[in-house]
């Protein structure tokens, strides 16, 4: 019996040399025809994520790639300035070959299209311009047409190539064997190819501004890609290039390749923090709205955990590296964005085995459309004409880059506001959802316990209540007086402090005794008279799921003060939204029922499921799913792996565990709930951009082609038409990045 293959590595490939989606496609059938390797090339980033068995290299990989007639580089660690270049180089030399082969265009179609510019000899003056065009401004396209052809396949290239070439070569043989290059030799300008043409006729215009029109679609299409990669390079770029590390005593300024983990480093204000770590001196707000799009800076203090790439805005901040290169948040961020970008959506594998097909079907098309135009006694110009318009109407340009480039947006605009999109299967996900489990706390609530309402006695204020038990509750070690001394800046001195165990403490702050816990304790050990409608907002509140520690001074009622896990300011609205998307919102929580029914009740959510186990919140989710919804689970700690795993959509917020990032499909960087809505709108609106592309792809060319093969397209309207096509669906993308937050 066999060994089953194992996948060992994971590598990305630079390819080089593709100019359309059937290029993809070649490059991605010879590479998945290895044994055991699993491979997806994306033409609009020309990148290849190759799964490689065990025991094989990227060499091989990039052997085979080159076998097939295009170069492959495993990516460079550049900065991102060098990118940058490398991207403006391809652009400027497409504009450079655009401005050229235009200034050259021109003049040919306008002598071929106003009869009385033409004078003597002016066919050879068209030649003369156009001849350039033709050879070296079509360069790029003859060269991959060859290039495909040793290889014995056919691309884009291979279309634009013979149809170019088809009516230069026509052109030269009227001119040199057919009369066209007589003196005197006028030739009328028709919107639609005409029957009955002889060899008289020259289609240098036809050939010239075929290769501009298409060159020009090129650089725009370059220009848009560049554009749609930006949020990538940009989050790749966010982090610090250097970083001042203590050594022996001293700061060293040192790359921030050589810092390592455990190593201490300082931060000033207005600097980047080179990498993830943890405070161990100084206080500062950290600036996080670059990575997480979270506006409000982070307070951080010594024993706080920060992430590399946010902003110090204030103190000096010195922190021990916990992450550094490749394990830090910021490049597993990158690595998880450009993963997805490189992968291809179900929708998009459609697209590319139609593109596979599509070349050699179309070239037998434009054959069958000259025999048959030649054989009803159409003339052979006309039939040329026809078959010329059907190989560059046919290009499928737009089809391959509808997907990537929708994709390549979206997810580069989610990173930007914090939303990291795992693939594109997962925007299908989105779409079928209906029910979305939300984990309580940490997702909708605070998820640390927090003072929200306190009842002061009759002669004292809210301030002076919580200043006293605020400073008895300072020496106390439970969560609870933690939550309460933690609400003012700086608690007053207690002195003969003790505590009861789960009942309370007392202590003497001021000069008086100050008694804090349990009303119980307080009214049976203490003997505190409580009055009934202090009581009657004890038990309001405590009804609400929340805990009260009352209070009294010398032996007085001083007041009571209420502590919960506080909802976030901005869940009620998270909850309208996602209904209005919608979406069936389900409360789970290990917390009690009564507590959950609170909160549950303030948010408007009807479906509450509380005292659940973490082995649980799984089963919960199946029991959606056996009900025949499709499941959304959001949750932030290591109880939720399973779930998130286990659902149709898993969200995991950014502040959680990375068990329960690494089992999610999406992660949320900022707390905020209303990430939520922004995470299922964005990866929705990404979908519905990729569709509508489709549609206009498939349409284009169903709806072009019979024109052409009818004779009733102008090859030079057809060049227009394709490259507009293609800048039509790559513009079209490019509108993902005007989308907003809800909040």
């Amino acid at each position: 019996m066999s060994t089953p293959t194992q996948l060992a590595t994971e590598v990305n490939l630079d390819i080089g040399g593709m100019t359309c989606a059937s290029c993809a496609a070649r490059v991605e059938k010879k590479l998945n025809k290895i044994p055991g390797v699993v491979a997806t090339v994306n033409y609009a980033t020309e990148r290849a994520h190759v799964a490689l068995p065990e025991g094989m290299t990227a060499a091989e990989a990039i052997a085979t790639v080159e076998a097939t007639g295009y170069t492959a580089t495993e990516p460079k660690k550049q900065q991102a300035e060098l990118e940058e270049q490398g991207e403006d180089s391809e652009v400027r030399e497409l504009r450079s070959r655009v401005t050229i082969s235009a200034v050259l265009t021109i003049p040919v179609v306008l002598l071929a299209m106003i009869p009385p510019l033409q004078f003597d000899y002016w066919q050879w003056l068209s030649l003369t311009l156009a001849a350039p065009v033709v050879v070296w401004g079509a360069l790029p396209f003859h060269r991959a047409a060859w290039t495909n052809l040793k290889h014995g396949a056919a691309t884009m290239d291979t279309l634009v190539s013979m149809g170019v070439g088809a009516a230069f070569i026509w052109s030269l043989y009227a001119l040199f064997f057919g009369g066209a290059g007589e003196p005197g030799m006028r030739m009328a300008f028709h919107l639609l190819p005409t029957q009955g043409g002889g060899t008289s006729e020259i289609y240098l215009e036809v050939a010239a501004a075929v290769t501009t029109f298409i060159l020009l679609g090129r650089y725009f299409e370059a220009r848009a890609k560049q554009r749609s990669s930006q949020a990538l390079t940009a989050l790749m770029s966010m982090g610090a290039k250097d970083v001042s590390v203590i050594r022996d005593g001293k700061e060293q300024r040192l790359p921030i390749e050589q810092l390592a983990v455990g190593d201490e480093f300082v931060v000033r204000p207005g600097e980047k923090v080179a990498t993830d770590g943890e405070v161990i001196d100084g206080n500062s707000a950290v600036d996080m709205s670059l990575l997480t799009g979270e506006p409000v800076p982070v307070e951080v203090k010594p024993g706080d955990d920060v992430v590399g790439a946010g902003i110090n805005t204030n103190g000096r901040l010195v922190i021990r590296a916990t992450r550094v290169g490749a394990d830090t948040h910021l490049a597993r961020i990158a690595a998880l964005v450009e993963e997805a970008q490189t992968q291809k959506a179900p929708v998009q594998r459609l697209a590319d085995r139609i593109s596979a097909v599509f070349v050699p079907i179309v070239i037998v098309i434009a054959i069958a459309t000259v025999i048959v135009w030649i054989a009803v006694g159409a003339g052979v110009a006309f039939a040329f004409t026809a078959a010329v318009a059907v190989l560059i109407i046919a290009c499928p340009c737009a089809l391959g880059l509808a997907t990537p480039t929708a994709l390549l947006v979206g997810t580069g605009r989610g990173a930007q506001m914090g939303i990291v999109i795992r693939g594109p299967q997962i925007l299908e996900a989105t779409r079928r959802i209906e029910a979305i489990a939300l984990d309580k706390t940490g997702t909708l609530t605070e998820g640390r316990m927090t003072v929200v309402d306190i009842l002061p006695a009759d002669n004292h204020n809210s301030d002076h209540v919580l200043a006293l038990v605020a400073a008895v509750e300072a020496a106390s070690e439970h969560p609870i007086g933690q939550a309460i001394a933690a609400a003012i800046d700086s608690p007053a001195p207690v002195e003969s402090f003790s505590s009861t165990q789960g009942r309370g403490v007392q202590g003497v702050v001021d000069g008086q005794a100050i008694v804090a816990g349990r009303p119980p304790w307080l009214t049976d050990e203490w003997s505190i008279a409580i009055p009934p409608t202090s009581m009657t907002w004890i038990q309001q509140h405590q009804e609400l799921g929340q805990t009260v520690i009352a209070a009294a001074a010398d032996g007085n009622f001083l007041g009571a003060i209420a502590v919960a896990d506080a909802i976030k300011p901005t869940s009620k609205q998270a909850i309208e939204d996602l209904k209005a998307l919608g979406l069936h919102p389900v409360l789970v929580t290990g917390d009690n029922n009564a507590a959950a029914h609170a909160v549950a009740k303030q948010l408007g959510i009807d479906n509450v499921r509380a005292d659940v186990l973490p082995e649980d919140k799984i089963a919960i989710v199946k029991e959606l799913q056996a009900g025949g919804q499709r499941v959304a689970m959001v949750g932030d700690g290591v109880n939720d792996a399973a779930a998130l795993a286990q659902a149709d959509l898993g969200m995991a917020m950014g502040s959680g565990t990375d068990v329960a990032i690494e089992a999610s499909d999406i992660t949320l960087m900022r707390s905020d709930p209303r990430s939520i809505v922004d995470a299922i709108r964005l990866s929705r609106k990404t979908l519905a951009t990729i569709k509508g592309n489709l549609f206009w792809a498939f349409a284009y060319n169903v709806a072009a082609i019979p024109l052409a093969v009818a004779g009733l397209l102008n090859p030079m309207i057809a060049g227009a038409a394709m490259a507009f096509s293609s800048v039509f669906v790559v513009t079209n993308s490019l509108r993902l990045r005007r989308f907003r937050s809800t909040s």
